[in-house]
């Protein structure tokens, strides 16, 4: 049996123009037109923050301002990192210490230093850290990043197949929700896969050919 060629085609970078808005119309369109200095987005693990987060950025940089990513694990390690937007994400795992630069930055930030774009698991006075930072996270925009649902998720992921070349049906899509990750990253790298394995072995877009699939990408996740 032929080897799966895994991850040949790369990944499109996260953009507003691939997010799907769903329930998030609103947000979208704040984000692509925002220049606010801070801003923060809060949402269930999934429901596309760190996309937001990563296409803000990118977007930044499309006009040429200077901006970067950072997951709150890595927020600090840099000290001497200067940017007009940082996009932090994650706040929730702030340890004490970076909260403080946290809480030092968002000043800068009122002071008309640089831009903040944050995100975490909840409202900023849910969220598990200081009070006064919770209370300045919530100082400027505040926006829910609302989860997909199950339809949406189909809509997206019969999209994605349409513009790669074939017709998802029904069946298919059924199963792949009900049996793997439901997450949309994870959904649309199992459709890319799925596409790939059909046209190395010649054989249609199906039911038993998904678990295949399936079987192969937790056999590699495992290892």
């Amino acid at each position: 049996m032929q080897q799966l060629i895994l991850d040949i085609t790369p990944t499109p970078p996260p953009s507003f123009d691939n997010f799907v808005t769903a329930a998030n119309k609103e947000l979208l369109d704040a984000l692509r037109l925002n220049h606010e200095p801070q801003l923060y987005l809060w949402g269930a693990l999934g429901s596309g923050k760190t996309h937001l987060l990563r296409a803000c950025v990118r977007a930044a940089q499309d006009i040429g301002h200077s901006a970067a990513y950072v997951d709150a694990e890595n927020f600090g390690l840099d000290d001497d990192r200067e940017v007009n937007l940082l996009a932090l994400d994650n706040v929730e795992k702030l340890d004490a210490t970076n909260q403080i630069k946290l809480f030092n930055l968002i000043n800068r930030v009122r002071e008309g230093q640089g831009r903040l774009i944050a995100a975490g698991c909840a409202a900023p006075m849910l969220l598990p850290l200081r009070e006064d930072l919770t209370t300045r996270l919530g100082w400027n925009l505040v926006y829910q990043v609302h989860s997909l649902s199950d339809n949406d998720k189909l809509q997206a992921l019969s999209r994605i197949a349409r513009e790669r070349g074939f017709e998802l049906q029904a069946g298919v899509a059924d199963y792949l929700m009900r049996h793997w990750r439901r997450d949309l990253a994870s959904l649309i790298g199992a459709i890319e896969r799925l596409d790939r394995y059909s046209v190395q072995t010649r054989r249609p877009v199906t039911v038993p050919l998904l678990k295949e699939i399936l079987v192969r990408s937790a056999t590699d996740l495992s290892q």
